[in-house]
């Protein structure tokens, strides 16, 4: 962190001075220093030349902190786009959205739906990921258990089908960076080589199955990833929204919690948390960072059309949702129907719970930038990764944002 870029000075180059948070530590009097889109020093104030770099007074100041862009790796909209519906304007809305609220590099996640909505859908998302506004698409089923459905509409939920997964994955021509599956389902062995052996990285969840069928299941994941030698994943599996979508853990009965933490423990394996503070206790999500440790945690909001706006009425998918007080609920069923919380609002909140703030940082910046394979660009404040940072007051309330060197929000 405390490298300089070589060459002379810039007279454009731009600088920012405050709290660092970034790769599991803290720079109390730090500085992030960029040029263009790169990021040309990030550590101790004491150790920069400042000679050539502009300092911007409304972003700069010992009271403001400064995180890596945030990285969401589940999430269905937000602003009133809705990314199961496949529009591309309320899509590039919520994006935009999304991106100025701190989350600069997110996927577009879809549920299970029909055929000819998810090919819509997947097409559009690759589109809109080599546009550079999408890290990729992850597909939350169709291959999920109809006892552990949650929001997704069951008239859609299929076995493990190697055909239709072939499709898909040509129609996302290289931008399918995840899969959610239940391990319990016949053909599910044969749906995780599939995937792994397209470099897509199978996350378990919506399962009813047991312990030692979650156990294997990862393992096999894990295995298949290792010598793909494809370099856009971290070659290890997921686990979609831990506790959410899967029995509770018993002491007689551990089910897939208890092999999925096992796992995330051992680093073989990564665990999403909805840490908004409707899915999750916020002693579940302290305990699961002491167990597992924040290196093996995803941080996500799993997040909707109704992020960013008021309680009503809103779709995702197919289904009709009501918001109540920011919790999203079927109005068929009374499932939660995914969350209403940006991504700096749950590090906030895990933060709230007692994880430390580098830690809950991590969680929602580095360790999803290496699940993507790209740690090499983002996820970081470091030399020569993509300038995208996020200050935030001495409240964690949200001040300024940087996309690819360029001011979203709280421009200078």
């Amino acid at each position: 962190m405390t490298e300089k870029a070589p060459g002379l000075p810039i007279p454009d180059r731009t600088y920012l001075r405050g709290r660092l948070v970034t790769d599991g530590a803290i720079v109390d009097d730090g500085v992030l220093a960029f040029e263009g889109d790169r990021i040309v020093y990030a550590g101790p104030a004491g150790d920069f030349d400042p000679e050539g770099f502009a300092q911007p007074d409304a972003v700069s100041g010992a009271d403001l902190t400064i995180l890596p862009g945030l990285v969401d790796v589940h999430n269905h909209g937000a602003h009133g786009g809705d990314f199961p519906a496949g529009n591309e304007e309320s899509a590039r809305d919520a994006i935009d959205y999304l991106h100025r609220s701190g989350t600069t590099t997110l996927l577009a996640s879809m549920v299970t739906a029909a055929k000819d909505d998810l090919l819509r859908g997947i097409a559009l998302y690759s589109a809109l990921t080599e546009e550079g506004l999408l890290a990729g698409i992850h597909l939350e089923g169709p291959f999920l258990s109809a006892a552990r459905c949650g929001a997704q509409d069951p008239h859609w939920l299929r076995e493990p089908d190697l055909d239709f997964m072939s499709t898909l994955i040509e129609a996302g021509q290289g931008q399918i960076c995840t899969v959610t599956y239940a391990p319990e389902l016949s053909g599910a062995g044969a749906l995780v080589d599939l995937l792994t052996s397209h470099g897509i990285i199978p996350s378990l969840g919506h399962t009813a199955c047991d312990d030692a069928t979650a156990a294997a299941s990862l393992a096999q994941a894990r295995d298949g990833l290792a010598p793909t030698g494809f370099d856009g994943n971290s070659g290890r599996p997921t686990v979609t929204h831990l506790f959410n979508g899967m029995p509770p853990m018993h002491h007689r009965s551990p089910g897939p919690v208890a092999a999925c933490l096992r796992a995330a423990r051992a680093g073989q394996a990564a665990v999403e948390l909805i840490a908004d503070g409707t899915h999750l206790d916020a002693q579940t999500v302290l305990t699961v960072f002491a167990l597992a440790g924040a290196a093996n945690v995803l941080l996500v909001t799993d997040s909707m059309a109704a992020a960013g706006l008021s309680d009503g009425s809103y779709l995702l998918g197919s289904s009709a949702v009501t918001v109540t007080g920011g919790k999203a609920t079927l109005d068929s069923s009374g499932s939660i129907a995914g969350g209403t919380a940006t991504l700096l609002e749950v590090v906030r909140r895990t933060v709230a719970a007692g994880v430390p703030l580098h830690e809950a940082v991590l969680s929602a910046t580095g360790v999803p930038a290496a699940m993507l394979g790209l740690d090499d660009e983002i996820g970081s404040l470091r030399l020569g990764l993509r300038a995208d940072a996020v200050v935030l007051n001495q409240d964690l309330e949200l001040h300024s944002v940087l996309r690819h060197g360029q001011w979203l929000q709280g421009q200078p």
